[in-house]
């Protein structure tokens, strides 16, 4: 979050209650909950607040426009201008210098010298995700999915702090039905809420923070000077983090919206038990997901345009999906990865399917010596490759759940990696460090991998279960207990500090 633990609480308890004193009358509602989001984005940075009122502005002037239009090409230059100004804003503060060097370096590389100087901006907390709202915003209003929301409807759907700076990704048609009428504070399930903050306070401060400060970040700034079984668990360590950090803090944002009425979609649902690339991509990070597939994989052709386009579109859809992440060769190679990874799942399955739909003939064989004919059954269109047996093979869910996340695994090495050369590195210590004794592999760090990774296996109805126990509980023994939990979260900081979420930097 943008402020330390306690001083967010003790923002976020001075918004709750003007909240919903002021919620029945929306008039002083939305302009409230507007300045209080502003004014948490202003933490950050004041001169950022300006850059997402200029996109709540021009976002809402382009599906104004487009409203009242009549199909035709006019409308659509409308929407190319919003989407072009859309991402001119991240392409400004996020990717100008990431291709200016990368010009220089493609010049250098041919023996010219280059002087360019790019200025170098700050970039702005959550760009990527209200950018991305805003453009499924006004999509959504040329495609006739969604009706043209008020001005004060638009800022608070893009300025709404709870996903302001790290989402999850809201779509407009989500979000803004809500804002119709009022709720009551009767109809708030507190309990969950409280339940989910307090979960996501446990990931990204106990759980994350730690494999951050004592497995990850060591390997990954020096990985030269670690061995492969250091390596091997601070990459594991790192699937970890990433995930606990993540989802910690959308379980956060999801209880922050809760407790001010408000309902998020899911954004996780235990993504390292995915059985393919395609199931890990509809478990982590599900709002991007979607919003790839909506707004960038099927308006590039979907699969309707045979097989190979197929792949080219999965591929590019990754590759800028990483670029999303940040504008640097990392993040490229990382989206490519998967985008292969998911190109060559499909082939699979298309080739598989293909080959179990093959006509087949009987063939009668001679008398066998014990008598008798049998029947047997062969694909007589073409001979069998031992290709065609690895792709119609049924393998075993460990084997398909391992590959999974060994391949999810290694990809998170590019991602975390500050440069390629840092990547190949990590990566080299696997096979050269074994003669290198472990150091950071103590019994607390596979103590709490080990509870992270849990998260993965537990059953929901658990969760569900502690949460009914807590909600059993007084009002004012709830509000006590989580006291005390935030005071002692609050202390965990202040021992060891608390890095920014990792997404905030997206």
């Amino acid at each position: 979050m943008v402020f330390p633990t306690i001083e967010f609480a003790a923002f976020f308890v001075v918004v709750l209650l003007v909240s919903w004193l002021l919620m029945p009358t929306p008039k002083y509602w939305k302009p409230f909950i507007f300045a209080a989001s502003l004014a948490f984005y202003a933490a950050a940075d004041w001169r950022w607040v300006f850059l997402l009122l200029a996109s709540i502005v021009g976002n809402q002037a382009a599906a104004t426009v487009i409203s009242k239009m009549a199909r035709g090409p006019g409308r659509k230059a409308v929407l190319i201008a919003a989407l072009v100004g859309n991402l001119a804003l991240l392409g400004v503060f996020k990717y100008l210098g990431f291709f200016v060097d990368s010009v220089t370096s493609l010049v250098a590389a041919f023996g010219f010298e280059s002087e360019q100087q790019v200025l170098e901006l700050a970039l702005p907390v959550g760009i990527s995700f209200f950018t991305f709202q805003a453009i499924s915003y006004v999509v959504d209003v040329y495609r006739a999915k969604a009706p043209l929301a008020t001005p004060i409807d638009t800022a608070v759907y893009l300025s709404f702090f709870p996903h302001l700076v790290a989402g999850p990704i809201v779509r407009a048609t989500e979000f803004i039905p809500q804002l119709a009428t009022p709720r009551s504070p009767r109809n708030i399930p507190a309990a969950p809420a409280l339940f989910l903050i307090a979960g996501g306070l446990i990931k990204k401060v106990v759980l994350a923070d730690f494999l951050a400060v004592n497995l990850v970040d060591p390997v990954f700034g020096s990985p030269q000077a670690f061995g492969a079984i250091d390596t091997g668990v601070a990459i594991l360590g790192y699937a970890a983090q990433i995930y606990c950090d993540f989802s910690g803090y959308t379980d956060i944002a999801i209880g922050l919206a809760m407790l001010l009425g408000f309902w998020f979609p899911q954004n996780f649902d235990q993504p390292y038990r995915a059985l393919s690339l395609q199931e890990f991509w509809h478990r982590w990070h599900m709002t991007l997901s979607r919003w790839l597939r909506d707004y960038l994989y099927i308006p590039l052709g979907g699969s309707r345009k045979g097989p190979r386009r197929t792949y080219i579109n999965l591929m590019l859809t990754m590759i800028l999906g990483g670029l999303w992440h940040g504008a640097a060769m990392t993040f490229v190679i990382w989206g490519a990865l998967h985008g292969s990874g998911l190109a060559f799942e499909r082939w699979v399955r298309e080739r598989a399917k293909a080959l179990r739909s093959e006509p087949t003939v009987d063939l009668r064989d001679d008398p066998t010596p014990g008598g008798g004919d049998i029947t047997t059954t062969m694909v007589m269109t073409k001979p069998v490759t031992r290709l065609d047996a690895v792709v119609t093979r049924q393998y075993p869910k460990a084997v398909l759940w391992l590959a999974t996340f060994a391949f999810v695994c290694f990809a998170w090495v590019f991602f975390r990696s500050p440069d390629v050369g840092t990547a190949l590195t990590v990566l080299s210590r696997l096979v050269v460090g074994w003669t290198t004794a472990a150091t950071l592999v103590t019994p607390v760090v596979l103590v709490v991998l080990v509870v992270a990774f849990s998260t993965q296996v537990t059953p929901p109805r658990l969760w569900d279960r502690l949460a009914v126990l807590f909600s059993r509980l007084p009002f004012w023994a709830q509000g006590i207990l989580f006291g005390v939990f935030l005071v002692i979260m609050d202390t965990v900081v202040g021992q060891q500090g608390v890095a920014p979420f990792i997404y905030f930097q997206f």
